[in-house]
């Protein structure tokens, strides 16, 4: 009996045991820095930007002729034919670098560089988004930009991989154009709070919706692309 009552026991200490790792392990690891990073299965509340939905095919359909004339006009007099054209023309150039609202992806048919005018365009468009998200309350998020400078080299390979989207005369030769990826995004805060992409999607939208209406911008909904093809004009 007494036996018994032992192995009873330790069966419930073990039990405890495991409750109590689970439990400690759910409230998450520390990183290599030793901050403490919140497991993501605390993420359990949607939250949403009360802006109103609209069309992004009827509102961002500026034509690609529109785009080359603006990007002609404020861009690189001579596109670059391969990167080591490019490097030379870097005086011209500002470097474009992964900040806190917004992250440079992996490229592999561009390299990070745009005219300043674009550049300090893409910074407005990073503050104005995050400036949204803090208004509302919202968790900080971060978008991707996905294509910048291109070279003839860059778009003929893409042409090769079947990129119906990369013209000939592309914008993104004279440094005045970059994308940003619609359905990526990186959330910064760690609170329990999340957003859908589709609603991170809205905000952004919103964010180039005013820049379009200030005449800053020229915006091409890029659908299979799944991105904003933004050209400067001013």
């Amino acid at each position: 009996m007494l036996n018994y009552i032992k192995q009873l026991l330790n069966i419930r200490l073990a039990l405890l045991l495991v409750g109590l790792i689970f439990v400690f392990s759910a409230c998450g690891t520390k990183s290599d820095s030793g901050h403490q990073i919140q497991d993501t299965l605390f993420e359990d509340t949607m939250v949403s930007y009360p802006g109103r939905t609209f069309s992004y095919k009827d509102k961002f359909r500026d034509t690609q002729a529109k785009q080359e004339q603006a990007a002609k006009a404020l861009g690189l007099s001579t596109p670059p034919k391969n990167r080591q054209e490019a490097a030379r023309m870097r005086s011209q150039l500002s470097l474009i670098k992964s900040n806190d609202n917004y992250i440079v992806d992996s490229l592999t048919h561009s390299i990070p560089y745009l005219v300043p005018a674009a550049a300090a365009e893409l910074e407005r468009i990073g503050e104005g988004f995050a400036d949204i998200l803090q208004r509302n309350g919202l968790p900080h998020y971060q978008f991707y930009v996905t294509s910048v400078l291109r070279t003839k080299e860059d778009i003929k390979q893409l042409q090769k991989s079947g990129n119906i989207n990369a013209t000939t005369n592309s914008c993104h030769n004279y440094g005045t154009t970059f994308d940003l990826a619609y359905f990526r995004f990186n959330k910064v805060t760690r609170t329990r709070e999340y957003m859908h992409q589709d609603n991170l999607k809205l905000v952004l939208g919103q964010v180039l919706l005013n820049e379009q209406r200030a005449g800053r911008i020229y915006v091409k909904y890029e659908y299979k692309q799944a991105c904003f093809h933004i050209t400067v004009r001013q």
